[in-house]
């Protein structure tokens, strides 16, 4: 067997490693790049590991496998250990994980075997036994039942003897024309034999053009299978190699054929047999060849200048377009198994020769096809870099953008939207001035489009089933989804407070369909994720939750998607503190609502917002509360003002009287989970004062007119336990109401004790 630095290195990525010795110093020293082997040592029975460097094919290094546990895997890339003979620490650094779960697993598999004192019938082998029908027991015999120092030792056999492969097919050919069905089964379990082996060598002198439809042949006699197989002509009969353009380079075809037939002899006819590792060395045979085709099409100057003109060609079919686009897509699709930095190198040469100028016009053809084959290119480009496509929407001239709107409002909306995700995200969007740009053309120009679709796709009134606004629920709930991804992308929200998109968003309460509905509250309780000043005021003034307690009214004792996303919005404005909101729920809403009260999370609203109610007194005038430092109105008091002038609001709900005019209500912290060590004195002042108001009315003063209409919101401490609710014009007593009361009396009584 020839010395790994005669043979011929191995390209695959797999088996690319640095070799690193630690020096004197306890600092790496990189002793070069090479591709790794195992195999035996030079006049020795032990097995070794070869790295040969991949320029001068010389020998870097050469480490006989060990007993002794000296072996450490680091972070899936890096197999490190110390020399037994010299104390040397050494590490391999590999390119790829798959390289080094490779070795490591030979490494680990090897020690086993090593520690057998016992050899098996093939140790001495030193020859193979000529290929022949007769001889096919004694090479089976030997291919299946060898360890593992041996089968290394019987792929360098198969190697040294250049006829061995040609000659075994061969007897193959002979053993089916004699319909030999008992040599075929064992035809069939040597070449699975062989291909276990694992050799990238063998792999790829088996699988080459002159071998690998016998070989495929072969492996159509499984003894176990319980009918006959048809691998080559389903190779070949039912698969058609369309070339959409002419290849005049032989070895690119060569290599799409090998490619073709090496992903059906994985994933189809060894998908059961094949281990984990001999997967791994056939991956990396396809990767090579992917590879070698982008590079061998790329450096042909003239094939992508063909391609596009053709694609731009007003004389072009709609079907041959439809294949040149595929073409372009396979190609593209191809150069994920290039390196980040050839990847990037190969795109931005095609966006220098107007690729994306092209997928432009790509979208725009009638056919459904070709438009999700030029997206999905667009997710190639995005996947190695958003910037690639993001430099390119700046530039005011290209109508790509509006097109992918447009797709987004059409039957492409899934796609478009994973497109939109990766453009607007703000993670990409930190990367510099073009993000930001990005958003805020799609702002300012794309966002008014989406709600004009909304608006238009809904009825004047809720019911209506009219044909002029149904449809379209799957490009309304990917709108919905991209509005909700956008505000997550926007903090301040003004893009959705400033040009009126909440309240179109929730014309859609006015669909039939529950699940479009449903997606306007998500939109809006995304909305409310950030309850600042100037989102809970917006919501008050236009009067916002009417169409969603609309909703809840009309259904609310149903238990499904909606109604349930319709109380998680309640729970979280109760959650979050929203002090405007509950009070502006609770007030404006709670005659609706009240038939609701036995849902919990209802109850709760009108809980908090009366424990809101039980803050100290403030000396304060009510004017000047509304007041900050420099004597400045608060954008809340501000936008109240405006109301009061123009009483006759867009949605005409708001009336003058409405109880947030009165004044506003401060937000004091829950102190219920507080120790009492930790209460300040004035929480205890607090505590002191509703001890002092056990029987009166937990409203001020100025609201107690505006309880007497509505008792329930006027409970007392302790003596709530005997107030009623009036329903109907009727007193009665609701059971659930007494539950939740005696809970708050108990909590409070808990306080008036510690």
């Amino acid at each position: 067997m020839a010395a790994p630095g005669d043979a011929q290195p191995n390209t695959s990525s797999t088996q690319r490693v640095k070799v690193y010795f630690l020096d004197e110093d306890g600092k790496w020293d990189d002793r070069g790049t090479g591709l790794v082997s195992l195999d035996y040592v030079e006049r020795s029975e032990e097995l070794g590991l070869y790295v040969v460097d991949e320029d001068d094919h010389e020998t870097l290094l050469v480490h006989r496998i060990s007993t002794d546990d000296i072996y450490r895997k680091q972070e899936d890339t890096i197999i490190s250990w110390r020399e037994p003979e010299g104390s040397t620490e050494l590490a391999l650094s590999f390119q790829e994980t798959a390289g080094c779960s490779h070795i490591w697993n030979h490494i680990c598999t090897m020690q086993r075997n090593l520690h057998f004192s016992s050899l098996n019938m093939n140790t001495e082998l030193r020859e193979l036994p000529d290929v022949d029908i007769s001889n096919l027991p004694q090479i089976l015999e030997i291919v299946t039942e060898s360890g593992i120092k041996d089968q290394m030792r019987l792929a360098g056999l198969m190697l040294k003897d250049v006829k061995f492969f040609d000659n075994l097919m061969n007897v193959f050919e002979m053993c089916e024309d004699l319909e030999k069905l008992d040599c075929l089964h064992m035809m069939f379990n040597i070449v699975k034999g062989i291909i276990s082996l694992n050799s990238h060598q063998i792999l790829e002198k088996i699988l080459g053009d002159s071998l690998i439809m016998k070989v495929i042949g072969s492996l159509e006699y499984d003894p176990g299978a319980p009918q006959s197989l048809h691998y080559r002509n389903d190779v070949t009969a039912h698969v058609v190699f369309k070339e959409a353009i002419p290849i005049k380079n032989p070895m690119v075809l060569s290599k799409i054929h090998q490619t073709y037939r090496i992903g059906y002899l994985k994933d189809v006819i060894l998908s059961r047999v094949v281990d984990d590792a001999t997967a791994t060395s056939l991956d990396s045979i396809i990767n090579a060849n992917k590879a070698a085709i982008v590079t061998l099409l790329k450096d042909d100057s003239n094939f992508f200048q063909e391609l596009f003109a053709r694609l731009r060609s007003p004389s072009t079919s709609v079907e041959s377009k439809s294949d040149l686009v595929h073409f372009l897509h396979e190609f593209c699709s191809l150069s994920k198994s290039l390196e980040m930095e050839l990847k990037l190198r190969l795109f931005k040469e095609l966006i220098d020769e107007g690729i994306f100028d092209v997928i432009g016009e790509v979208l725009q053809l009638p056919d459904t096809q070709p438009v999700l084959t030029g997206a999905d290119i667009l997710l190639i480009f995005l996947t190695a870099d958003p910037k690639l496509l993001r430099s390119y929407l700046v530039k005011p001239e290209t109508p790509l953008l509006g097109l992918l709107v447009k797709g987004l409002m059409e039957d492409f909306g899934v796609k478009m939207l994973e497109i939109f995700r990766i453009l607007l995200a703000s993670s990409a969007l930190s990367a510099g001035a073009q993000g930001g740009n990005i958003m805020d053309i799609f702002c300012e120009k794309h966002i008014p489009e989406l709600v004009n679709f909304i608006t238009t796709s809904c009825p004047e009134k809720p019911g209506d089933t009219s044909e002029s606004t149904s449809g379209r629920v799957s490009s309304l709930l990917n709108i919905c989804e991209l509005l909700c991804f956008c505000v997550q992308q926007d903090p301040s929200r003004t893009t959705f407070l400033l040009q009126n998109v909440t309240e179109k968003v929730l014309f859609l309460t006015r669909r039939k369909e529950k699940s479009i509905v449903a997606a306007a509250v998500r939109f809006f309780r995304t909305l409310l994720s950030v309850l600042d000043e100037n989102v809970q005021s917006y919501v008050v003034k236009k009067n916002l939750l009417k169409p969603i307690i609309d909703v809840f009214v009309a259904g609310g004792n149903h238990d499904d998607l909606l109604i349930s996303s319709i109380l998680a919005l309640f729970e979280h404005i109760r959650k979050a503190k929203a002090t405007v909101l509950l009070k502006y729920v609770v007030d404006t809403f709670w005659d609706q609502l009240a038939p609701f009260e036995h849902r919990s999370s209802i109850q709760a609203l009108k809980n908090e917002q009366c424990i809101e109610s039980l803050g100290p007194k403030s000396n304060t005038d009510p004017v000047d509360m509304r007041e900050n430092s420099d004597g400045e109105k608060s954008a809340f008091d501000s936008s109240t003002q405006k109301e009061e002038a123009n009483p006759d609001n867009s949605n005409g709900e708001a009336a003058s009287s409405s109880p947030l005019r009165s004044e506003r209500v401060l937000d004091y912290e829950d102190d219920e989970d507080d120790d009492e060590d930790n209460k300040t004195p004035q929480q205890k002042q607090t505590e002191d004062s509703v001890k002092g108001r056990e029987k009166r009315c937990r409203c001020r003063e100025d609201e107690r007119e505006e309880c007497k209409k509505k008792p329930k919101l006027c409970s007392t401490i302790e003596g709530n336990k005997n107030s009623t609710e009036r329903v109907g014009g009727e007193a009665k007593e609701p059971e659930n109401a007494r539950s939740s009361e005696d809970n708050n009396n108990n909590s409070l009584d808990e306080k008036k004790e510690s």
